[in-house]
């Protein structure tokens, strides 16, 4: 068991930019010797004594923020004589134009630790990783055959798996149970395998466990009886989530959820509640309902009782949910290997999964660990990685201008498991939210970035825009209608893909804030009509100074605000008019939104803002069974391989049912324990 201390925990640095996919050890040509070398494994050596080097020119490379970098450095038997630094496939603005300053820096300082260049963070490191390379080439250090971790590019999202020598493997562990990814699938497992004293490891590729999803599903827990409510219909409920994904989800996945997600909720509430003191706040009642009028009008969106969280907990203890787990975890003795890169999975000429190959991410020497009982692979979505997103989800990618994902997740886990026969889901399944704000004239879809991996981003600064999601009148650049407003979050935004720059406005007046009241809606969207005028203000103003929020005493000159000129405008106008009449008329004969969702449009200040999607994360993953085992590409079960969390399938498709607030975590925690149950057969 590796035990790290709580204080050892935050001093640890915030998530590695690279997420787990620098180079692992690095080519190199000695012209003094016509040697071919890899991994930088010594420290960095500053020039010497004669003798110190092998005189030749030496090659690195490592993996930049969109390409692999190059560092060719010439060596006498003393001192570094030349120096070629080749970042010509990073960003223009930013990596690319680093090379100069990068290459003039390593030459001053006669060793590969360099300041490097701001702004260009990630292509430095790479630099210096490739520098690194050479110096130990030219001291005559050990090396190993060349092996670059592929990141995928933007023709190939999955890459080759990598094949490491060897002798590039100076560690091995051994174990019984082996977690791969410290978020929240991970750290759950970690939690109940150490709360049964099982012979377990997990690792993290960055230096901390992972940001926590707050809310949780469960059915008919402690919780839901505590609070009164009758049991659910549980067959209702499997139809709903089947209904969402167009039958294609597996049936048996989602019934392990509905059965045993209770138990689930029993375990996570041992730990929080009985032995930290966190209090639950469950969602019951009128606010794990719609409206009566919902049913009379649109098809009727079941929301059932199930969410579960803690946030008044974590803000009063100053942990998060992941964070606690980790404390947990660490008072039996357990801990956490941080900085610990997945890098391929390994099977015998049986094909069981025995283990994996692991990359430490301080000094890229690479770990054989061995799993005797299998593995859980917990390593998240590819929400950020747009060589995946853009191949995988053109769809979403388009829509999408604002995300709220984590950038560590770029799918790595995903393509492991691909490499290693795995079956990955056929369709995306993207959790899109409409709350993804930005400027008039802005485009949905993927932007040049200079920092971003792979050189893409979405343009939306501001990671969810709440009141985007209520019911309010939504237009198109030509200032017309052309959805149903009261419909699941994400249904508007694939609506939107039909409309000009796949962006849409919301209009509201001065009673916006009454109208949400009104409106009624439920999951996270509720928090703007729990909210007061004067925190609407504040979100207003944050939005406002981005240039993204107007607000206006005439409609016309909300129209000039918003960017509405010639026929749009004069259509814009028209929409509102007509958008009132149907207010009067309490009857939407557009488009059928129920009378208590329209809303009038005629009391100063009147407010707009343009919206596309906020992405969370993608639910797009490898096909599991019923105990969370991976299956192969003919649907059959590979052994000591289990899937959770986010990188996880056959549960939904198309799209996320953002109405069911919790159902994605409250399935990766379920099926996290699910897991460890089956390796540990303790069911």
């Amino acid at each position: 068991m590796n035990k790290i201390s709580r204080k050892g925990f935050l001093k640890i640095a915030a998530a590695a930019a690279m997420s787990g996919v620098t180079a692992g050890a690095l080519a190199a040509c000695n012209a003094a010797s016509g040697s071919t070398s890899t991994a930088a494994s010594g420290s960095a050596a500053a020039s010497g004594a004669t003798g110190t080097y092998i005189p030749g020119t030496y090659e690195g490379t490592a993996e930049g923020i969109s390409s692999t970098v190059k560092v060719t450095m010439t060596f006498s038997d003393s001192a570094v004589t030349d120096v070629v630094v080749d970042t010509s496939g990073e960003t223009a603005s930013i990596g690319a134009a680093a090379a100069d300053e990068l290459r003039d820096q390593l030459l001053a300082a006669g060793s590969a630790e360099i300041d490097g260049v701001s702004g260009s963070t990630i292509t430095s490191e790479a630099v210096m990783k490739a520098a690194k390379s050479c110096y130990a080439q030219a001291k005559g250090e050990a090396v190993v055959s060349s092996v670059q971790l592929p990141t995928g590019d933007e023709n190939d999202w999955l890459g080759t798996e990598p094949d490491i020598d060897e002798a590039a493997i100076t560690e091995t562990v051994d174990t019984d149970i082996l977690i791969v990814g410290a978020g929240n699938g991970g750290m759950f497992a970690a939690a109940y395998a150490a709360a049964n004293g099982l012979n377990f490891r997990i690792i993290e590729q960055n230096g901390n466990v992972q940001d926590t999803r707050h809310w949780y599903g469960a059915i008919d827990s402690a919780a839901a009886k505590a609070a009164g409510e009758e049991p659910f219909d549980r067959a209702k409920l499997l139809s709903e989530i089947s209904r969402y994904a167009s039958g294609k989800c597996d049936q048996r996945v989602v019934k392990t959820w509905i059965n045993e997600s209770a138990a689930m909720h029993d375990f996570m509430r041992s730990i929080l509640e009985d032995k930290y003191g966190w209090v639950c706040d469950f969602t019951s009642g009128s606010e794990a309902a719609w409206p009566a009028e919902n049913a009379e009008h649109n098809t009727d969106y079941l929301f059932p009782v199930e969410e579960h969280n803690y946030m008044a907990s974590e803000r009063e203890s100053g942990l998060a949910r992941n964070e606690l787990l980790l404390q947990y975890i660490q008072e039996l003795g357990y801990g956490v290997d941080f900085k610990t890169s997945l890098a391929k999975l390994e099977k015998n000429s049986e094909g069981r999964i025995t283990g994996i190959i692991a990359q430490n991410m301080d000094d890229d020497h690479f770990i054989r660990y061995n799993a005797a009982k299998g593995v859980l692979l917990a390593c998240g979505g590819y929400a950020g990685n747009p060589y995946m997103m853009q191949q995988l989800d053109p769809l979403g990618t388009s829509v999408t201008t604002a995300c709220s994902y984590s950038p560590a997740d770029k799918g790595y886990g995903i393509r492991a498991a691909v490499w290693a026969g795995a079956n990955l889901d056929k369709e995306a399944a993207p959790m899109l939210f409409d709350r993804g704000i930005v400027a008039p004239g802005v485009d949905a879809g993927y932007v040049d970035s200079d920092s971003a991996f792979g050189g893409k981003a979405f343009p939306g600064e501001i990671r969810q825009f709440n009141p985007g999601t209520q019911p309010f009148l939504k237009v198109n650049r030509n200032g017309e209608r052309f959805a149903n407003e009261s419909c699941p979050y994400n249904d508007i935004v694939y609506a939107a893909a039909h409309q000009p720059g796949r962006v849409y406005a919301q209009i509201s007046d001065a009673n916006m804030l009454e109208d949400a009241k009104r409106f009624h809606t439920i999951g996270c969207s509720a928090g703007t009509r729990k909210n007061t005028m004067e925190g609407l203000e504040k979100t207003f103003a944050s939005a406002e100074e981005k240039g993204c929020f107007f607000r206006a005493d005439t409609i016309e000159e909300l129209a000039d605000k918003m960017g509405f000129t010639g026929d749009a405008k004069d259509t814009f106008l028209a929409t509102v008019e007509r958008y009132n009449e149907l207010y009067d008329k309490q009857n939407d004969e557009d488009f059928g939104k129920p009378a208590y969702r329209l809303s009038a449009i005629r009391t100063a200040p009147f407010y707009g803002y343009w919206l596309g999607a906020s992405l969370l994360t993608t639910e797009q993953g490898i096909a599991i069974n019923e105990k969370g085992q991976a299956l192969d590409t003919n649907n059959q079960p590979m052994a000591g391989l289990y899937i959770t969390g986010d990188m996880s399938g056959s549960f939904f498709a198309n799209n996320y049912p953002c109405l069911m607030a919790g159902v994605a975590m409250g399935r990766t925690l379920t099926f996290a324990m699910k897991a460890i149950k089956q390796m540990a057969g303790l069911e």
